[in-house]
């Protein structure tokens, strides 16, 4: 332990530490920046409770409350007004609010200054856990750490400008857009954490590979099968053809998951290769075989857990409001379970391809 306590940069820690307090402290009096008016509740009171049954048995409360507080920026900045709010015991569409807490408000002016709470001001918790994520990346893994973390920053950039592009065309070349850049995101991401080097040709034409032959394999079950049992009408919210943004958003999903496994795969076997530069090629294969069936089990699981999070809130208000299991999984798991497999596939197909290209191209003493 002392030792572990020694190698940490004690230094670095605490410009994080000192960082973050200010960074905090600043963002919790931020109301300045923002437009939109913001009220400080100071003080709660539960006025009445109401209580109310559905069709389904389904039993919910009605909460009021009477917040009281005052206005912390604009042209009405330390004005002191009175709110009252309405949440459910279920919080699903509200919420309630405590002494302390800020919120978003629209003000009415009509017979003197009233208003209406809108939302909560969630700044201070999402900065603070995107502080620590970026703390913890510096901290702990240095250099590879900032990596990662501008990384995250081009690829989000590319990522909101890919959808502005979207939205200019009207949704009209959303497979093509979004299939490009998926292609600038393995190049960015790789060529930033790895650098340019053998390796990062390797693993970038690995991830390519692997996402195309998926998405090739799937459009042709979808083929010869119809496309029964995927209902498109689940993605309810969406302004444009459902097809081409599903396929899409697939594109991106299974790219992450195949990069993932073939980066795993790959920097093992450069490794290897320059550690006993006299392996063979068959046993570099071998070997990165070997690694792909310790990881392809975790890592479909972890697709699995992250698609069952997604669609777990909604799969049970479909239940709690009496619909039956066949057509709660179809209008909320069925495109989620299908993205999961097409992205299977691709994890599938990585250990082979990555073990092979490993073989052919990785030499002694290159990365």
């Amino acid at each position: 332990m002392v030792k572990l306590l020694k190698r940490l940069p004690i230094k670095m820690i605490l410009a994080f530490l000192l960082g973050g307090i200010l960074l905090i402290t600043f963002t919790n009096h931020d109301d300045f920046l923002y437009q939109k008016p913001i009220f400080k509740v100071e003080t709660a009171k539960q006025i009445s409770t109401d209580k109310s049954k559905d069709s389904f048995q389904n039993t919910d409360y009605t909460y009021q409350q009477n917040l009281t507080g005052h206005i912390t920026n604009g042209q009405y900045k330390g004005k002191r007004i009175s709110i009252n709010n309405s949440y459910t015991m279920s919080r699903a569409m509200d919420h309630k609010y405590y002494p302390g807490q800020k919120a978003f408000i629209i003000l009415h002016k009509s017979g003197g200054l009233n208003a209406t709470i809108k939302d909560y001001k969630r700044d201070v918790p999402i900065i603070f856990l995107i502080y620590l994520a970026i703390a913890l990346l510096c901290i702990f893994l240095k250099f590879s750490g900032i990596t990662a973390v501008g990384s995250i920053i081009i690829n989000t950039i590319l990522f909101i400008f890919a959808i502005y592009l979207d939205g200019f065309n009207n949704g009209n070349n959303v497979l093509i857009i979004f299939s490009i850049l998926a292609a600038i995101f393995s190049a960015v991401t790789l060529l930033v954490i790895i650098g340019h080097n053998r390796q990062m040709y390797v693993t970038l034409a690995s991830t390519l590979i692997c996402t195309v032959i998926s998405i090739i394999l799937s459009l042709i079950v979808f083929k010869f099968t119809h496309e029964k049992g995927i209902f498109y009408e689940s993605m309810q919210y969406v302004t444009q053809p459902p097809r081409p943004l599903f396929l899409a958003s697939t594109i991106i999903g299974s790219l992450g998951a195949v990069m993932d496994e073939s980066t795993d795969i790959i920097s093992s076997l450069f490794a290897l290769k320059m550690e006993r530069p006299q392996i063979s090629k068959k046993q570099i294969f071998l070997s990165g075989r070997n690694i792909g069936k310790t990881i392809m089990g975790p890592l479909i699981n972890v697709l699995f857990f992250i698609f069952m999070g997604e669609t777990l809130p909604m799969t049970l208000l479909f239940l709690k409001n009496g619909n039956s299991w066949g057509y709660s999984f179809s209008m909320n798991m069925s495109l989620g379970m299908v993205q999961s497999l097409i992205s299977g596939i691709g994890i599938v197909l990585a250990i082979p391809v990555a073990s092979a290209l490993t073989s052919l191209f990785a030499k002694e003493n290159q990365k």
